[in-house]
């Protein structure tokens, strides 16, 4: 409880984060030094996800691609804006706000579709995708690039995450767990390259997943700013199921928002009962798992790092096991439920000749996102 101190020395982070190739993107080591390193990984990271969906990044040049980015801190801004303000850079406001880390793809791709930077707390990157979703369904966008990014730079926001008790001191997100006693922060970065089917179809595409509905709202006025409402997850999964057309027991899996608290966890496992627990026969559960609990929260990025998962486990059908949960949350009647944590690397069995998945990214400021996604059917690829 003293003020300015941390009561945890553990996060994920990611390696060489200064080290950047500024003449590949063709900008000046100058302009760099001003640079927030979140945008610098977006560029990459955009590039990479170019690569592997088989798209040459100068093709997009003049076309209406969009690019929407989840980013929520602003460590090296404030390194760069405080202190003397004769040595603020001409380059600072450009390098640090948060509009010019979509900007700065856009205009590094030549791209004329929408560029949009937001911040809706943990759900950030998740709700990027349903703003994809939607420029692509509205025909505003004929590509999609959309993600998010978190670095931790200054012990600033993990001092008020201290203050806030949020935090686990071992850095471990224990997911549903007897012993969940708050998250661990991890640094991280993802972009996933998004098209309407039809188009990745006629074009030859690897198509590695189908997003088959997306939504977000909001959890209303609750006890308190940042506490979580059931009730609010529980319209946002039911209203994506009946515009999906999918009937809750072909859903095999729930990535779960998972934050490893003892507040969270049961509102939403609670949720996902009502939804996906009727009519489930405890031999055929539905199972539940949070990548937090593998690298960490990733904040604004988590969303997407959910997204990610949940593709590879598609791909491989397998489910990868959630750490850290040796003893169940004994505040959730697991005996009474038809739901199951994945203890240890399973078997993705398909239910009636499909996989599909839920996604769930709820934001502290009480943003909720969720994406439900089904495997890429045979003859796509």
């Amino acid at each position: 409880d003293k003020p300015g101190k941390i009561y945890t020395r553990h996060g994920g982070f990611i390696d060489n984060v200064d080290q950047f190739d500024s003449k590949f993107f063709g900008i000046a080591p100058r302009e760099v030094e001003a640079m927030d390193p979140q945008q610098r990984l977006l560029l990459e990271v955009s590039w990479e996800a170019l690569e592997n969906a088989g798209i040459q990044p100068d093709h997009l040049n003049n076309t209406p691609t969009g690019i929407f980015v989840g980013i929520g801190q602003n460590d090296y801004g404030q390194l760069e804006l405080t202190g003397e303000d004769e040595k603020i850079k001409v380059y600072s406001g450009t390098g640090n706000g948060f509009c010019f880390a979509a900007g700065r793809i856009s205009y590094f791709l030549g791209t004329q579709g929408p560029s949009i930077s937001i911040d809706t707390a943990c759900s950030s990157s998740l709700v990027t995708v349903n703003m994809a979703c939607q420029s692509l369904r509205n025909g505003e966008s004929n590509l999609a690039l959309a993600g998010g990014v978190q670095l931790m730079l200054t012990p600033k926001i993990t001092i008020f995450l201290s203050r806030s008790r949020a935090l686990s001191p071992d850095g471990k997100c224990k997911t549903f767990s007897d012993d969940a006693n708050g998250y661990g922060r991890g640094e991280g970065c993802g972009m996933v390259v998004l098209k309407r089917l039809s188009d990745a179809i006629a074009d030859g595409d690897n198509v590695l997943a189908i997003i088959r509905q997306t939504a977000v709202n909001h959890d209303g006025k609750t006890s308190g700013l940042t506490v979580p409402n059931g009730k609010a997850q529980e319209t946002l999964i039911n209203k994506i199921l009946k515009d999906a057309n999918i009937d809750p027991l072909d859903v095999g899996y729930i990535e779960a928002h998972g934050t490893g608290t003892s507040l969270g966890d049961p509102i939403e496992i609670e949720a996902i009962n009502k939804i996906f627990g009727k009519g489930r026969m405890v031999d055929n559960p539905l199972y539940v798992g949070s990548v937090k609990s593998n690298i960490g929260h990733l904040e604004p990025a988590a969303g997407i790092a959910s997204l990610i998962k949940v593709v590879l486990s598609l791909q491989h059908k397998k489910i990868p096991s959630s750490l850290h949960c040796q003893n169940l949350n004994s505040l959730i009647p697991w005996e009474k439920m038809p739901i199951k944590v994945v203890g240890k690397t399973i078997d993705w069995k398909s239910i009636n000749g499909k996989r599909i998945a839920g996604i769930s990214s709820f934001g502290l400021s009480g943003t909720n996102a969720h994406v439900l996604i089904e495997e890429s059917p045979l003859d796509v690829n």
